[in-house]
C-alpha cells in the first residue's frame, strides 16, 4: 500500500463535519480557524487502528467490535486507548445513486451507524478512513475528492469521532494545490495530527527511520496538534520485545499519537505489557505537550530528552547497535537540565528507581547506564527540592 507520505491527515470527523463543533469548515474559506483551538486532542490520540494487522482483509465489524470489547476487558481502555479506527476498505466500491458513501455489505452489514453505537456504549470512540483523492490508497473505495463536505456530513450523521484522510490518487494534482509536501507546516489548520513519514513496516529499520524522520518536525508540535510518525507495530512480530519496548519508548517522548496496531484480541503478555506501561505512557500524555528530541549522537548510542510538567524530564538512551552493548551518559546541559541539579532516577521499564552514586541515589551533572543492543533505558529525571531550592 503506498501512500503519499505528507498525506496522511488524521483528523476528528468533529472539526470538519459539526459534531462536536457544530459548524462545516469548508476548505475555500479565507480565514480557516486553527485546529488547535478545536478542544480536541489536547495529548496525543490513544487508541487502536485496523490497519498493520488486517489491512483488507478481516476489516469488518465483527473484528472492531470485538476489539472494542478487548480494550475494555484487558485495561487498555482504562490506560487511555479510547479510539477503534476503521482504515481503508470498509465502504463499497461505488457511491449511491445520491452520491453517498456506503458500507460494504458483506464485511459491515449492520452499517456504520449501527457500529459507532455499540462503539459508544463501550465508552469508545469510532474512528474511520478516507482520502482526498479519486479513490482511497487501495483502490476498493471511491475517495472523498469532490464530495469533501457531503463525506464529512455522513460521518457526523453516523457518530463517528475521528477521520484518517489520506492522499492517495488524487490526479497528479500540484502539491501546493493538493497541501502534500510537508504537512507539519500547515497541518494545525485542517487536523488535530498529521503524517510527518511514509508508512511504518513491522522491521527495526523502519521504525527508528520514520522515529528519526519525525524528530525534524518535533518544534511544530505542541496540544491540539501532534507529528504523527505513523501507527504503532507492537505485537505484530516483526520485531523482538526489547525493539517493542524501544519502538513505544520514542514514539512516547515523541509525543507521538499512541494508535495500537496489532490485533488486541489475541496478544501476548509481552505485548500488553509494553502497551499498557501507565509511566511511559503518562510521559507521552504530559500536559506540556512538549515533542522530545535527539540531543546527542555519538555512533549508534542516542540520548532523546522531553520536558515534562513539574520541572521534570523524560530520557531515553538508545542503543542502536545490532550487536553490542553500550554504555550511554546524559548529561544535564544536553537534556535541559541546569548544572549542579541534583535528580531522583527513575526507570520507567524496570519501575523502580535508579541506584545512583551520590547520597539516596541521587544523580546530578550526569546519569550513565548500561544498553544492551537494540534495546533502551526510559528515565524520568525529578529534581530534588533541595537542589531546586539552590
Amino acid at each position: 500500500m503506498a501512500r503519499v507520505a505528507a498525506a496522511a491527515v488524521l483528523l476528528a470527523a468533529a472539526m470538519i463535519a459539526g459534531g462536536e463543533c457544530g459548524r462545516v469548515v469548508h476548505v475555500g474559506e479565507e480565514h480557516r480557524r486553527s485546529m488547535l483551538a478545536n478542544g480536541l486532542a489536547s495529548a496525543p490520540p490513544m487508541g487502536w487502528n485496523s490497519w498493520n494487522h488486517f489491512a483488507c482483509d478481516g476489516n469488518g465489524e465483527d473484528v472492531i467490535r470485538e476489539t472494542a470489547d478487548a480494550l475494555v476487558s484487558t485495561g487498555l481502555a482504562a490506560a487511555g486507548y479510547k479510539y477503534v479506527n476503521i482504515d481503508d476498505c470498509w465502504a463499497e466500491p461505488q457511491r449511491d445513486s445520491k452520491g453517498n458513501l456506503v458500507a460494504n455489505k458483506k464485511t459491515f452489514p449492520n452499517g456504520i451507524k449501527a457500529l459507532a453505537d455499540y462503539v459508544h456504549s463501550k465508552g469508545l470512540k469510532l474512528g474511520i478512513y478516507s482520502d482526498a483523492g479519486f479513490k482511497t490508497c487501495a483502490k476498493v473505495q471511491p475517495g472523498s475528492l469532490g464530495h469533501e463536505e457531503q463525506d464529512a456530513k455522513t460521518f457526523a450523521s453516523w457518530g463517528v469521532d475521528y477521520l484518517k484522510y489520506d492522499n492517495c490518487n488524487n490526479g497528479d494534482l500540484k502539491p501546493l494545490e493538493r497541501g502534500d509536501m510537508h504537512p507539519a507546516k500547515w497541518g494545525a489548520a485542517y487536523g488535530n495530527s498529521w503524517r510527518t513519514t511514509n508508512d511504518i513496516a513491522d522491521t527495526w529499520e523502519s521504525m527508528v527511520s520514520r522515529a528519526d524522520e519525525n524528530e525534524v518536525w518535533a518544534d511544530y508540535a505542541r496540544p491540539g496538534g501532534w507529528n504523527d510518525p505513523d501507527m504503532l507495530e507492537v505485537g505484530n512480530g516483526g520485531m523482538t520485545n526489547d525493539e517493542y519496548i524501544v519502538h513505544f519508548s520514542v514514539w512516547a517522548i515523541s509525543k507521538a499519537p499512541l494508535i495500537i496496531g496489532c490485533d488486541v484480541r489475541h496478544m501476548s503478555q509481552e505485548t500488553y505489557d509494553i502497551l499498557a506501561n501507565k509511566e511511559v505512557i503518562a510521559v507521552n500524555q504530559d500536559p506540556l505537550g512538549i515533542q522530545g528530541k535527539k540531543v546527542r549522537m555519538e555512533g549508534s548510542n542516542e540520548v532523546w530528552a522531553a520536558p515534562l510538567s513539574g520541572y521534570r524530564t523524560a530520557v531515553v538512551l538508545l542503543n542502536r547497535h545490532a550487536t553490542e552493548a553500550a554504555v550511554i551518559t546524559a548529561h544535564w546541559d544536553d537534556v535541559g537540565l541546569p548544572a549542579g541539579t541534583a535528580v531522583e532516577a527513575r526507570d520507567l521499564w524496570q519501575h523502580k528507581t535508579v541506584g545512583g552514586g551520590g547520597a539516596g541515589g541521587e544523580f546530578t551533572d550526569k546519569i550513565t547506564l548500561d544498553v544492551a543492543p537494540h534495546s533502551c533505558r526510559m528515565l524520568l529525571l525529578k529534581p530534588l527540592l533541595s537542589s531546586r531550592a539552590n
